[in-house]
């Protein structure tokens, strides 16, 4: 049986012991059950259920998907948040959105057992191959009830049992490889090289972005305050000196986003610029919106947030302020992104959801050491570079 990688010891003994009876249930089973990987399958489920940035990073895979079996029917599950990014796909035939109760902000969510009543569903789908891109027993048990003839995932999150084919979850490598790495494995197909600029948006959304946008001066920094978790939050004055220091030495323009919910961080930045060198894009409803402003951008500062991932997509610089999470599993791989952090022997810890006590009610050294002026160096660096690589294209 895999080790599995749960940091909660309660969750982690509960996991290993459902394990070890979807273990002996899968035996008894398995002499009544014949399964073979398909060799071209017609119909494929994928599901990446989790936020913005899991979904993001997921998108070269899916891609990679699309590539092995051209002919397929796609069908992609993911949580309401991400359903405006997944219906621009243009590999993908159809989207289904779940929301998990252990998901959902905001609202309550569906419990496990009504999510095995919505796969149950789509076993009219008849599917040949379905994937799950999460290493957890939770999204692994709701991929056995869509009946899929073959399915593939992540064992060491608990649920390997169930699967016809497992792998280990590898967290010292990126994201985005571990989810090429299960279609690779599961399409027996080879992995080729695939573009950084992974997200193609609308034209509706960049005619959006260019109203928001009009007028304004270069460059352009867009800048997302708000870190999504507490543990993750660097110090929005620390963003304000930041934004302040590019307006005042490069005549930037900073271009704000963020959610309703984040009003109050992004007014600590706003209320120390002028007006002429600021534009307030909290105001796109659309993640696709957002995406477009942040191509129409030069520069990205932000934390690990799924907004750093959406810039990522569309092939903006990034300069990503990075705390407990681990930049080997989640930075942005551009070659003009930079990763600004600090070494600790506790840092990165990874652990965003159940943080240390002591990094609990304030802002871990992982993020308090971090000072605004080596961001402000990273961030002149790639606008230095930035404007080098357009004075180096032929006329």
């Amino acid at each position: 049986m895999a080790a599995l990688q749960i940091p909660n010891r309660t969750e982690r003994t509960i996991v290993t012991a459902g394990d070890a009876v979807f273990t002996v249930l899968s035996a008894a089973v398995r002499p009544f059950r014949r399964r073979t990987p398909p060799a071209s399958p017609a119909r494929i489920l994928l599901l990446r259920v989790e936020r913005i940035g899991d979904l993001l990073m997921a998108l070269p895979a899916i891609a990679d998907v699309r590539a092995a079996a051209p002919d397929a029917e796609i069908d992609l599950v993911v949580g309401s948040w991400n359903e405006p990014i997944a219906r621009s796909l243009r590999g993908v035939d159809r989207v289904y959105t779940v929301d998990p109760s252990w998901l959902a902000r905001g609202a309550p969510g569906l419990s496990l057992p009504a999510l095995l009543g919505v796969a149950t569903q789509w076993r009219a789908r008849n599917y040949d191959v379905a994937m799950n891109f999460e290493p957890d027993v939770r999204t692994n048990l709701v991929l056995a009830f869509a009946g899929a003839r073959w399915t593939a995932g992540y064992r060491t999150g608990g649920g390997g049992p169930l699967l016809d084919q497992s792998l280990d979850y590898r967290p010292s490598e990126h994201t985005t490889d571990n989810a090429r790495r299960l279609v690779a494995t599961a399409l027996r197909v080879p992995l080729t090289p695939v573009s950084p600029r992974i997200l193609e948006v609308p034209g509706a959304n960049r005619r959006e972005a260019d109203a928001l946008l009009a007028g304004a001066r270069r460059p352009l920094v867009a800048m997302h305050v708000s870190g999504g978790w507490p543990v993750k939050q660097w110090e929005p004055d620390h963003f304000a000196a930041v934004a302040r220091s590019l307006a005042a030495s490069r005549g930037a323009t900073i271009v704000l986003t963020g959610a309703p919910e984040d009003a109050a961080l992004v007014g600590r930045v706003t209320s120390t610029l002028p007006p002429s060198r600021l534009i307030d894009a909290t105001s796109a409803a659309s993640l696709l919106t957002v995406a477009a402003v942040l191509e129409r951008c030069d520069l990205m500062i932000t934390g690990d947030t799924g907004p750093m991932h959406l810039a990522a997509a569309v092939g903006t610089p990034i300069v990503a302020v990075f705390g407990p999470s681990d930049p080997a599993r989640y930075a942005p791989r551009g070659s003009r992104d930079r990763v600004v952090r600090v070494d600790l022997p506790c840092a990165p810890c990874n652990r965003i959801r159940l943080p240390p006590a002591r990094c609990t009610g304030r802002t871990p050294d992982c993020l308090a050491l971090v000072t605004p002026d080596r961001v402000l160096a990273a961030a002149l660096g790639v606008l230095d570079a930035s404007q080098d690589d357009l004075r180096n294209i032929p006329a």
